[in-house]
């Protein structure tokens, strides 16, 4: 059977790894981008340098049209999506309610849990044997922030991955009878573009590491590879869980 991933977000750090892991497992890869358009044709680059199928195809997940033209494109490129990958994600600038403006907050609601839902929503209508597909795999990239409301600054971030949980637990239950397997991962503290800046304050980076049992802090490619498992055959049984790759959780 081939294999079709979409994974938005794709251009950098844990999406990026993973594009170019799939690519080189024999998947198409699809990869979402808003803004990051070299990042994201150098990824395409290495996948096809691999021997691998790939195309970059911009979108903003906190607009609609952009969700349902991205499927529809990615579909007549690379034929039917078999997979998603829901890795685009924003996390702002920290700060505590009493500093939160409401613009930031909807716009990272918009992007973090509806755009994310607005996915999924494509990926079954395509996926789902009610609707005439194959069946599928999806992955949720959420957060270990979910499960503590995250560090200092940073419980908005939080609240969304929390409802990426609640949703993916739902969503996989209602699916799972149609062919489509949906799980989460929860990424503990990763260097990535996102977190770079802030990690690489002084004294920062140490202090996350230890709070960690692992006593490091984890690499794209290990998650990228947790991402793939879930996404295989080898994961056939497995729906509806949340997936902990985070070091061993937080040292409380």
């Amino acid at each position: 059977m081939s294999k079709t991933l979409l994974i938005t977000g794709g251009a950098s750090g844990i999406g990026a790894e993973t594009a170019r892991r799939a690519g080189a497992r024999g998947y198409r890869v699809a990869i979402n981008y808003r803004s990051r358009d070299a990042q994201a044709k150098a990824v395409v680059a290495d996948i096809e340098a691999a021997g691998g199928r790939a195309i970059a195809l911009p979108g903003d997940m906190a607009r609609e049209a952009d969700i349902v033209r991205l499927f529809d494109e990615a579909e007549r490129a690379l034929g039917p999506i078999t997979h998603l990958v829901n890795s685009a994600g924003i996390d702002p600038s920290r700060g505590r309610i009493d500093e939160y403006e409401r613009e930031v907050i909807t716009n990272l609601f918009a992007v973090n849990v509806i755009g994310l839902m607005l996915c999924c929503r494509e990926a079954t209508r395509r996926m789902s044997s009610r609707h005439g597909g194959k069946g599928g795999a999806i992955v949720n990239v959420s957060s270990m922030a979910a499960t503590l409301g995250g560090r200092r600054g940073a419980s908005a971030y939080a609240a969304t991955k929390g409802a990426v949980d609640a949703f993916t637990k739902g969503f996989a239950r209602e699916v799972a009878a149609e062919g489509i397997r949906v799980n989460a991962i929860r990424p503990g503290p990763v260097m990535t573009e996102m977190t770079e800046g802030r990690l690489n304050e002084p004294g920062v980076l140490a202090a996350v590491a230890a709070s960690l049992p692992i006593k490091r802090i984890g690499e794209a490619h290990e998650i990228a590879d947790a991402i793939l498992w879930l996404l295989s055959d080898e994961a056939s049984f497995i729906t509806g869980a949340m997936l902990d790759a985070s070091g061993g959780g937080y040292i409380i």
